[in-house]
């Protein structure tokens, strides 16, 4: 392993024991495998989530460049769905 830094990371009782079988287990060398693993887990996940807010802010601006909002006939809007739909079902066939 390259560079690494020692941290003290708090677990609970049950989080222990959970690692220490996994380890005992042979799923894991060392508990610092399985910290390891959750925070790569947490990073993957973290930049899944500002990949989100970074498309929804990209959304966001497009709306507000759209335009005014206009009101919307959501009657008209449902009919015209399920006209859509039935045209589809019917090219299916």
């Amino acid at each position: 392993m390259g560079n690494v830094e020692k941290m003290s990371v708090a677990v609970t009782l049950q989080q222990a024991a959970v690692m220490r079988e996994a380890v005992e287990a042979g799923e894991y060398a060392t508990a610092s495998e399985i910290v390891r693993e959750a925070v790569r887990d947490w990073l993957a996940k973290r930049e899944l989530r500002h990949d989100d807010i970074r498309r929804l802010r990209q959304l966001w601006d497009e709306g507000k460049a759209s335009g005014r909002p206009e009101p919307v006939d959501f009657d008209a809007l449902r009919k015209e769905a399920r006209q859509r739909l039935a045209e589809a079902s019917r090219d299916d066939r």
